[in-house]
């Protein structure tokens, strides 16, 4: 096999029928857009260095006062019970400095039991989902406020203390928006609907994505279902691909059908299946590819794969199939045994076979094939006919959650997929 790495088990010869397994089901499997906001987070907050002002956590400092423009937020409670609501806003925060006009996204009125306890330390235990750096940027960057002022991460807080975070943008009611987008709804009952996902659309609202997304069309079109309520995290989606990932997804119409195939899905009792169109030439028909899947440390928008024993990242494997041989690139079909952010695309860059034309993990470079203009203009064809990585969730099966029936549904290739097959097997042809 073309760059088989000696740290991850490839073999060759496994059963085709394993089902896919998606042990993160709540942990946005497969979600392109996703990383791109843990991105955009990391972003933000490196434009403010780490500051500790060089004072142990016992110590104190006074409060400046500035001149700020404040702006209230329309929801403002004085209660630590708006903390989580805001921690997605601190994280995603430009933090400029830029002090000219500022909004309020929280405000609590301290509660300090015996000695008064460190600003940063303080906001870290009531936003919970908020690390102390981040926090300690923020009030570098002149966020935080007590009583009015702008405070350094070593002010000391006491009882009564009011405390003010404020950000350089309005407050986001992260409500969802109907919208009527067009969908491609293969099956629908009173339970589920079984969606056929365009390359391009985001499954879930996230920064950067609060609309156009896969949940507000689906919102728009269960909104005449009695009782719907969109913001309701007990239907809806129950696993997720990639933005630009085509294919196949089930959504849940009600609470009782989620948890039942959530259920499915950390049992590993569905199957899913992938066609990819991968870069280079397998010896082998069928293999399996096992490795751990992490956050790239070097890139945080990638995931990286480390030896199955290593300690880092989540357990994952692979299994692949060759469908179709085209000389320098080949169509696979790949099942999930587990259910990884990422899990082909990483998978297969990491054997030296990455996704044909995914940018992220390299495949949108020419790595196999000739060195002469005709096919560089070829493949640059290629790339124009599907801009994006060819991977497509062709196929989908699990157990209806009320009538115990088996449920399977396939999808056609999207036109962009299509197009670039057979425009290689035009090509390969040619060369005959």
């Amino acid at each position: 096999m073309d760059g088989q790495n000696e740290n991850i088990k490839v073999e060759e010869s496994v059963n085709e029928n394993v089902v896919d397994g998606n042990v993160d089901v709540n942990e946005n499997i497969d979600v392109d857009e996703n990383i791109e906001v843990d991105e955009n987070i990391e972003a933000a907050v490196d434009r403010v260095p780490d500051t500790d002002n060089g004072v142990a956590d016992g110590a104190c400092s006074e409060g400046t006062a500035v001149a700020t423009k404040i702006i209230p937020a329309e929801n403002s409670e004085n209660s630590e019970s708006s903390g989580n609501a805001v921690d997605a806003d601190i994280e995603s925060e430009a933090l400029d400095g830029e002090l000219a006009e500022l909004y309020e996204h929280f405000r609590l009125v301290a509660e300090v039991a015996g000695e008064p306890v460190r600003v940063d330390k303080y906001l870290t235990e009531h936003l919970q989902h908020s690390s102390r750096s981040r926090i300690q940027r923020a009030a570098a960057a002149g966020y935080v406020f007590v009583n009015g002022k702008t405070v350094r991460n070593n002010h000391c807080v006491k009882q009564g203390d009011i405390i003010t975070l404020m950000l350089s943008r309005p407050h986001y009611d992260k409500s969802i928006v109907l919208e009527d987008i067009p969908i491609d709804i293969v099956y629908e009952d009173a339970d589920i609907v079984v969606v056929n996902k365009a390359a391009g659309m985001v499954v879930h609202p996230g920064i950067g994505n609060y609309t156009g997304t896969l949940v507000n069309a689906l919102a728009f079109h269960m909104s005449n279902q009695p009782g719907f309520d969109p913001d309701d995290p007990s239907v809806g989606i129950v696993h997720r691909i990639d933005k630009d990932t085509s294919g196949l997804l089930v959504v849940a119409k009600n609470e009782e059908a989620r948890e039942n195939l959530a259920m499915q899905f950390f049992n590993k009792t569905t199957l899913r299946s992938y066609n990819a169109l991968v870069w280079g030439h397998f010896d082998g028909d069928e293999g399996r590819i096992e490795g751990n899947i992490s956050r790239d440390p070097k890139d945080r928008m990638r995931m990286t794969v480390t030896e199955p024993d290593s300690g880092i990242g989540k357990p994952a494997v692979t299994h692949w199939r060759t469908l179709e041989r085209f000389g320098y690139v080949t169509l696979v079909e790949c099942v999930l045994e587990t259910g990884r952010t990422h899990q082909i695309r990483a998978h297969m860059s990491h054997i030296g076979h990455p996704l044909f034309a995914d940018e992220r993990y390299g495949g949108m470079e020419i790595l196999r094939g000739e060195n002469s203009a005709s096919y560089k203009a070829f493949i640059n064809n290629c790339f124009k006919i599907c801009p994006r990585q060819a991977l497509h969730a062709r196929t989908l099966g699990f157990v209806h959650p009320s009538t115990g029936e088996e449920m399977n549904f396939s999808s056609d290739m999207p036109d962009d997929f299509s197009q670039l097959l057979d425009k290689w097997r035009t090509y390969i042809e040619g060369k005959k």
